[in-house]
C-alpha cells in the first residue's frame, strides 16, 4: 500500500514566477471522514478517483491510493458528493534544491484568498529548502485539509 509523506505551508508571497506549469482541479468528496477520504476529481483533462486513511500523529504521512478514471464517470460521482466543491488552480514549482518540487494550490470560489504549498517527502525528517514565498507551517491542522475546506471553507474562518 502506498505511503503519502508531506509537509504543508500556507503561502506568504510571490511563487508564481517560479512555477513551470499551471493546472485547474475541481474536486467533490464522496466520504470526508477522518478515517477514510473518497475523493473525485477533474485535473486538467483527466479524472482520479483518491482514497486517503487518517494520518500519523504528525499529519504529515497517510495511506494514499489513487486512480485514473474517465472523466464522464467523476462528473457521474460528483452528484452523489457531500455538499461541497474544492475549484483550486495547482502551480507545480521546482524547489532550489533540485530534488523536491512544490505543489502550490490557489483556491478559488468559498476559498478564496487561500494558498498553500505541499511538498511531498520520502521519509518525514527528510531535510528540503524552504523558499522566501513560504510561510507558517499547518501540516497536520484539519482545517487545511481539502476535506474540510468544503465543510467550513476560508470565507468563514474571518
Amino acid at each position: 500500500m502506498a505511503q503519502e509523506i508531506e509537509k504543508k505551508f500556507l503561502v506568504k508571497g510571490d511563487f508564481k514566477a517560479d512555477a513551470f506549469k499551471a493546472t485547474r482541479i475541481t474536486q467533490g468528496y464522496l466520504s470526508s471522514v477522518p478515517e477514510r477520504t473518497v475523493r473525485v476529481r477533474v485535473k486538467g483533462e483527466k479524472g482520479f478517483i483518491t482514497i486517503k486513511g487518517i494520518g500519523n500523529a504528525s499529519g504529515a504521512a497517510r495511506f494514499e491510493w489513487e486512480k485514473e478514471i474517465p472523466v464522464e464517470e467523476v462528473k457521474s460521482l460528483l452528484e452523489l458528493a457531500e455538499p461541497g466543491v474544492i475549484d483550486k488552480t495547482r502551480y507545480l514549482v521546482k524547489n532550489t534544491d533540485g530534488i523536491h518540487t512544490w505543489e502550490v494550490d490557489e483556491f478559488y470560489g468559498d476559498n478564496e484568498g487561500l494558498t498553500v504549498a505541499e511538498v511531498e517527502l520520502a521519509d518525514e525528517n527528510e531535510p528540503f529548502d524552504k523558499p522566501a514565498w513560504l510561510g507558517e507551517e499547518v501540516t497536520g491542522d484539519p482545517k487545511y485539509f481539502n476535506s474540510m475546506l468544503m465543510k467550513n471553507p476560508y470565507k468563514n474562518w474571518k
